[in-house]
């Protein structure tokens, strides 16, 4: 397959969405079918390329597995460059499962469903193409591009206030692109001319302490924050998921997260170190607020869709406090290479669990059209299925031993008590509380007298467990027998921290 490896599973989605366009809408049928079958092959190649990639091969930003390096703008000094490591290989698989599971939900979509089907294509493209891309202006434009179709997903096919909805989530997320424009263009000017994310990494333009450094760094990382979200930057976040479809919740849950914690890794720690060490406790504290605020407002909802919403606050929180703790340049190495570990993981395990949790949402909605935690209670005995997979990814979200969320989490608490064991007893603070409100949830579920409305309810069918049980069966393999992933991971770590000196 050689270096086109990586053009091919970026654009075959978009390939595939220019083909649904030849085919009429009235063959709903057709477009449901041919949307998920060549959805697999992306999926198929990002498993091709886990396999592939040495751990011991090229990682950035001394170089990039399958790479390509196109002059594409050579006036301006912009190259359609890619590449993949060990940081985005599991990411780009996260984001093809997803799409595929999610398409296999959506065969329910009525309303329009041949844009629907060709939005998910286009959003594919734009989500694969920010991991595999490594010229600044390329990550951009990919970054922008999957920002559109989530935006008519929300609107269109989303609830009551879905207008609302998108205009937030849009606008928040262009200011933040803004911002970010601006930091790349300054990087562009101070580092040679250039905007090739491994020769920008090696220049580290902005090295010494300045105030046009310290500038270029929050314009990239405020970017970044507002996609992940980070508190105080994620009011968009329960908007969008509440009104977005059960798939945009899914895919916003699941990938487009990862997108602002994936800026922290693949840009701000090896592009900025000197900043990222010298404001490591700043960011270290705004990760503890999200990951206690996160879990306590989470337990005040009414709305099930909307607790899962700020559970992702709170889960995410762990990603940024392992990066904030791996920038501490006086703490053991071995413990700020457990927490980056564990960001990693943290990220990929959100992904899988979030995800699962949203499919059910949505399916427990399509029977009951409420989420209103006071309208259910003893759905376990009338629907056991779609119970045991509640149960089941629920305690994966409170970390059960066993689950990727207790790796994950693990990970980050073990590596920061190394640093500060302060700020690992504050983090505390929210496993206990997600622990509460998990629970909290399944007992008024699941448990209870049946409201007489949903005695007839009738049990998850075969397109949702099909959606589901391979997001749970990951879940569970990488919680039990961790070391593969752990160590692939741990590459990208050690590569990272290489250069935070």
């Amino acid at each position: 397959m050689g270096n086109w490896v990586l053009p091919a599973i970026t654009f075959l989605p978009l390939a595939a969405a220019v083909i649904l366009m030849f085919i009429p809408k009235e063959r709903v049928g057709a477009i449901r079918m041919l949307s998920i079958v060549l959805s697999l092959i992306p999926l198929g190649i990002s498993i091709w390329l886990w396999a592939a990639c040495s751990h011991a091969g090229a990682q950035f930003p001394n170089g990039a597995q399958f790479g390509i390096d196109i002059p594409w703008i050579p006036a301006l000094g912009v190259g359609f460059t890619m590449g993949v490591d060990s940081l985005s290989i599991p990411l780009i698989f996260l984001t093809t499962l997803l799409t595929t599971l999610c398409l296999i939900y959506s065969t329910i979509i009525e309303v329009r469903p041949k844009e629907y089907f060709w939005m998910f294509l286009l959003l594919e493209t734009g989500m694969v193409g920010v991991f595999t891309s490594l010229d600044f202006i390329l990550f951009f434009v990919f970054w922008e591009l999957s920002l559109v179709p989530m935006y008519f997903l929300i609107g269109i096919w989303g609830g009551p206030r879905r207008e609302y909805a998108a205009i937030k989530f849009f606008l928040y997320t262009m200011i933040g692109s803004m911002g970010m424009l601006l930091a790349i263009l300054a990087l562009y000017f101070n580092g040679g001319h250039t905007f090739n994310m491994l020769a920008l990494a090696k220049a580290q333009p902005f090295a010494s302490a300045s105030l046009a450094g310290a500038l270029v760094f929050w314009g990239l990382f405020v970017g970044f924050a507002i996609k992940v979200p980070m508190w105080p930057f994620h009011t968009w976040l329960p908007d969008a998921h509440v009104e977005a479809p059960t798939a945009g919740s899914v895919i916003l849950a699941g990938v487009l997260l990862k997108m602002g914690s994936y800026g922290f890794m693949r840009v701000l720690m090896p592009m900025m170190p000197q900043q990222f060490t010298a404001y490591w406790k700043f960011i270290a504290a705004l990760a503890l607020i999200a990951i206690i605020y996160g879990a306590f407002v989470a337990m005040a909802q009414t709305d099930l869709k909307k607790l899962i919403a700020y559970s992702s606050v709170g889960h995410m929180g762990f990603v940024t406090l392992g990066c904030a703790m791996a920038a501490n340049l006086k703490a053991p190495e071995v413990s700020r290479v457990m927490a980056l570990n564990g960001a990693q993981m943290q990220a990929f395990s959100h992904g899988l669990i979030t995800s699962a949790l949203f499919f059910l949402v949505g399916v427990v909605y399509e029977r009951a059209h409420t989420r209103d935690l006071a309208a259910f209670g003893g759905l376990g005995a009338r629907v056991p299925v779609y119970a045991g997979m509640l149960a089941f990814c629920s305690f994966a979200s409170l970390g059960l031993p066993g689950m990727t969320g207790f790796i994950a989490e693990l990970s980050v608490l073990t590596g920061t008590y190394g640093i500060s064991p302060l700020f690992a007893g504050l983090a505390l603070i929210g496993i206990v509380v997600t622990a509460a409100y998990m629970l909290w949830m399944i007992q008024r579920v699941l448990f209870g007298k049946l409201n007489p409305k949903y005695e007839k309810m009738p049990d998850a069918d075969a397109r949702e467990i099909i959606s589901i049980a391979p997001l749970m069966a990951l879940m569970l393999f990488f919680g039990i027998i961790p070391g593969p992933i752990m160590n692939f991971f741990n590459t990208a770590s050690k590569a990272m921290l290489g250069l935070l000196k």
